[in-house]
């Protein structure tokens, strides 16, 4: 089992640890719920460290890094990052990441799924052989990742003195000291709340004790997948190995956003524009149950018309604390995917009656202030 550098803080703490994809990770510390609403309405500090930290350099890296992802990287300014996709030649995603390009010229960092690491490490490497002047290094070890996320993320920051991040617009960086250490600090994050990602260039126990510290005013709590999990569901975010594989496409998955065509030649262009240009026989949705149930991956998703049938599998699915209704994402046939279309799920041999909708599931128009 791989042990990010903060286990032991997480082992002090009492967090309850689970295997993650090979890693041992905090589920929970205080409650998966409690932690939930602490993001929600305070603020949370995760361990992302298992995450995948990719460097690409060289003078060829960013022509490199245009091949091998969909989005495109000549609309990033320096510090900035977008989300993107790495396919294979079938247009199936590899995984689904952040790219960042940094002050150098010829600098990316790549943040990528950990149980996706080993893959697209692999990948990269095996495509630049032969590209002139690209670099491919996986500098997971060397860097950590630690997320803070939420309202009070602002107030927090602003107290240590990082006066720089109060500018940071979505997705934008800034290199900063938290207790002495450099960070690449990212308005970026995976919650649907404000905050920041910290790259931790060494020493990340200090760095973590350092943000619980100047954050336990403010009421922040660590956090752990669990809430992580519910957190981006709330907001229709995707989760590799469940909501999409190399079986599914970007553009199936409703990620064309972050397919640039026109950008020019990348791997699995050829078939994603002929599935965009031909149309989809299916489309990834959101849904909401109409009565009680919690809808769970793998369950089967029903027609609403008799006699029911199958049409689907629920990717995504849980009981959504703040609308107290269940939600999950799943692949349905396209005459089932517009909004408010009437489907069924089968939860454990009951069939539930649901109905289509466009996520995010969670909008503060829906919910108390906070």
């Amino acid at each position: 089992m791989q042990h990010t550098p903060l286990i032991a803080q997480h082992r002090a703490a009492g967090a309850k640890l689970v295997d993650f994809a090979g890693w041992e990770m905090p589920i929970q510390y205080s409650g998966v719920l409690d932690e939930y609403h602490t993001v929600r309405s305070k603020a949370g500090l995760f361990d992302v460290s298992h995450m995948g930290r990719i460097v690409v350099t060289g003078s060829g890296a960013e022509a490199f890094l245009q091949r091998m992802t969909t989005n495109d990287l000549a609309a990033l300014q320096p510090m900035q990052a977008q989300y993107s996709m790495v396919c294979n030649e079938q247009g199936g995603i590899k995984d689904d990441i952040f790219v960042y390009r940094l002050t150098r010229a010829g600098e990316f960092l790549l943040c990528v799924n950990a149980s996706n690491r080993d893959k697209i490490v692999s990948w990269l490497t095996e495509h630049s052989r032969g590209t002139s002047d690209c670099q491919v290094s996986d500098r997971s070890a060397e860097i950590a990742q630690i997320a803070l996320q939420g309202q009070a993320a602002r107030a927090i920051v602003a107290v240590l003195g990082l006066s720089q991040l109060d500018q940071l617009k979505l997705r934008e960086s800034a290199m900063v000291r938290v207790a002495g250490v450099e960070c690449l600090a990212a308005r970026t994050g995976y919650t649907g709340e404000f905050g920041y990602e910290f790259y931790v260039y060494g020493q990340a126990g200090t760095v973590w004790d350092k943000l619980l510290d100047t954050g336990e005013s403010f009421g922040l709590k660590p956090a752990g997948l669990g809430a992580r999990d519910l957190l981006r569901l709330e907001m229709g975010y995707l989760l590799y190995g469940n909501d999409i594989d190399e079986r599914t496409t970007p553009i199936e998955a409703g990620a064309e956003w972050a397919v640039r065509f026109e950008k020019g030649d990348f791997v699995g262009k050829p078939v994603l524009l002929t599935q965009k240009q031909a149309g989809l026989s299916r489309r990834f949705v959101g849904f909401e149950l109409l009565e009680k149930g919690v809808p769970r991956h793998g369950f089967t998703i029903l027609s609403s018309s008799s006699p029911q049938s199958s049409i689907g599998e629920v990717t995504s699915g849980n009981l959504s604390p703040l609308l107290q209704k269940g939600i999950g994402l799943g692949y349905v046939p396209a005459s089932f995917a517009l909004p408010e279309t009437a489907i069924s799920i089968d939860i454990r041999g009951k069939v539930v009656p649901a109905i289509t909708v466009k996520p995010p599931f969670y909008r503060k128009s829906k919910t108390a202030p906070h």
